[in-house]
């Protein structure tokens, strides 16, 4: 089973950043296709994130209605399925804070 850090989620919002430049608040043009904000760049980012578990969950289950039932691949999808509940309540909360941070900052001005 592999890990997953923040390290790569950061890195992906990073980027996309870096690849959007300036967003529209600050002067630049946005692009069809591309993210507008980072906030944006951070849902795509929880979206990549979770779909790749889904994809581990779905495989270790594949595996598993095909005869490899032992404990150990068991034990490692019920792993997987609770990382990836894990993962989705910390993207639901982060993007909940983040939204209302910037609902907060909008009201300000």
């Amino acid at each position: 089973m592999s890990t997953v850090d923040g390290s790569g989620l950061n890195n992906y919002i990073g980027m996309a950043a870096f690849a959007n430049g300036p967003g529209p608040n600050r002067g630049g043009s946005v692009s069809s296709g591309s993210s507008s904000s980072w906030y944006e760049a951070m849902s795509r980012a929880w979206g990549q994130t979770l779909d790749g578990q889904a994809a581990r969950i779905t495989t270790m289950s594949d595996a598993i209605s095909t005869g490899s039932d032992k404990p150990s691949d068991m034990v490692q999808l019920t792993a997987a399925s609770l990382k990836m509940q894990f993962m989705s309540n910390n993207a639901a909360t982060s993007q909940n804070s983040v939204g209302q941070a910037l609902e907060t900052l909008g009201k300000r001005n």
